[in-house]
């Protein structure tokens, strides 16, 4: 039986039902890391949009303080590693040495600040 959680289909499913204030903002994210780069699906993981080149990389954390944060990993284990990304536009808050948050309200310009979050999301799936 296939896995009815791992497409667009299941998270178009998962937001369709979602009554969240900031929905034009999930969406909207949504387009900017599945086009950051080649090859980049998503999902349904931990009950959000999540997305995986041959890994799982980012989630979209609907429920985030104050607003909603996509929250960048390396998988749901440990690795040990210390990630950098070029971030000039100081998006990015550091959760730990491989996770990090990249914060968003309903002020969050997301068409100015489009190219810096498909900037680090392209770096970030480096280190996947």
């Amino acid at each position: 039986m296939p896995d009815t959680t791992d497409s667009t289909e299941a998270v178009d499913r998962l937001l369709a039902g979602l009554d969240h204030p900031l929905a034009g903002q999930v969406e909207r994210l949504r387009a900017l890391i599945r086009d950051s780069a080649p090859g980049i699906a998503e999902a349904v993981k931990w009950n959000s949009p999540s997305f995986r080149t041959a890994s799982y990389f980012a989630t979209i954390n609907l429920r985030y303080r104050g607003g909603i944060a996509v929250i960048l990993h390396l998988g749901a284990k440990a690795r040990g590693q210390e990630v950098t990304v070029p971030d000039p536009a100081r998006l990015l808050t550091w959760l730990g040495p491989e996770r990090a948050a990249v914060p968003v309200d309903a002020s969050t310009d997301l068409d100015a600040l489009g190219p810096s979050v498909q900037a680090i999301v392209a770096a970030w799936i480096h280190w996947v």
